[in-house]
């Protein structure tokens, strides 16, 4: 293997961490504010294992360390040859800093200097990012927002987080907590999400979903009515794929509460539409696996709440890269440490 762009992009989840080994082609380029995407990330290698968040940051972090040294050796790459290092994980973080700041999905990890860590072990150019800006990067790059100038990118996984592409740059904010679109309030009712009821992540995400498909199932059961197919899943047990799964087979319970979070998220959109003028608004997981039970009362709900002329020049696509978003988007970060460094 050639190891002159060699690239080693680090996920870290609350529940799982992976390290992938890749390389790049050469850097973007941009045309009249319009990023081309000339480069192409190439996914070798992926090794992953579980963060045991609880235990504390220390003993993944050796984890970490010794798959990206075993990852090295696998492939034959010599530490100096390695080109970079991107580190994606979930917020809040300080990306300037390289350090994670106690993420709610990450116990004890208390200001982890995380890129400190990593460039001592490995003496190579380290990036970290957030996830959600991690994967906007990577849609913005490979996938569904290449062309775009400014894009907006909504996880709707287990939570809603949103990375913002504006005049064709990453942007962050003040302090780096730009894009927590998931705390917006949309109805003073509803799922909670982000320790607030009837948010945005409550309406829109894995978890949110859930939540309004076991009070539908816990209403209707009370009220003696069928509670269809979800009715044959223990309450507590109901997740977003379950919906799903009876929304293909036609279950009208599953279709309504899609409906639900279609048209919260239209509202939702309308107000980043309306704040940002974006030309693309790319959205993962959840929307990109049910779109279309989705759409038609997002569609509906953009129609009454947005202004008409931005929403004319604003497409909304889902994610493109599917479940290797994560891979490409941590060696994007990598990748960018890279040509940082000259």
């Amino acid at each position: 293997m050639s190891s002159e762009k060699i690239l080693i992009g680090i996920d870290i989840g609350g529940t799982k961490c992976a390290v992938v080994i890749g390389t790049a082609d050469p850097p973007l380029t941009a045309s009249r504010g319009r990023t081309r995407s000339s480069a192409q990330i190439t996914v070798i290698d992926r090794t992953a294992f579980p963060t045991e968040a609880a235990k504390g940051p220390k003993k993944a972090i050796a984890r970490i360390i010794s798959a990206v040294q075993a990852m090295l050796v696998k492939h034959s790459v010599d530490r100096a040859a390695c080109r970079g290092i991107g580190i994606s994980s979930g917020g809040p973080l300080d990306s300037d800093r390289g350090v994670i700041l106690s993420p709610p999905n990450l116990p004890g990890w208390d200001n982890v200097r995380i890129v400190d860590i990593m460039k001592k072990e490995f003496a190579v150019p380290v990036r970290l990012e957030n996830d959600a800006n991690a994967c906007a990067l990577a849609e913005h790059r490979y996938g569904a927002g290449v062309g775009s100038k400014n894009m907006i990118f909504l996880t709707f996984g287990t939570g809603l987080g949103a990375g913002l592409i504006l005049d064709g740059t990453l942007y962050g904010g003040t302090n780096g907590m730009a894009g927590e679109a998931g705390h917006i309030r949309l109805a003073e009712h509803g799922p909670v999400g982000y320790g607030k009821a009837g948010s945005f992540e409550g309406f829109c995400s894995g978890g949110g979903i859930a939540q309004l498909a076991r009070d539908r199932v816990l209403e209707r059961t009370q009220r003696g009515a069928d509670p269809g197919i979800l009715g044959t899943v223990p309450v507590s047990d109901i997740t977003a794929r379950d919906v799903a799964a009876a929304a293909v087979r036609g279950d009208v319970l599953a279709k309504k509460v899609l409906e639900i979070s279609g048209e919260l998220l239209g509202r939702g959109l309308s107000i980043l539409i309306d704040v940002l003028n974006p030309d693309t608004i790319v959205i993962g997981s959840v929307y990109a696996r049910g779109e279309r039970f989705i759409r038609p009362s997002m569609m509906k709900s953009l129609a009454l709440e947005s202004l008409a002329r931005s929403r004319a020049v604003c497409r909304i696509v889902p994610a493109q890269l599917g479940e290797a978003i994560g891979d490409i988007a941590a060696l994007e970060l990598a990748r960018m440490a890279s040509l940082s460094n000259g």
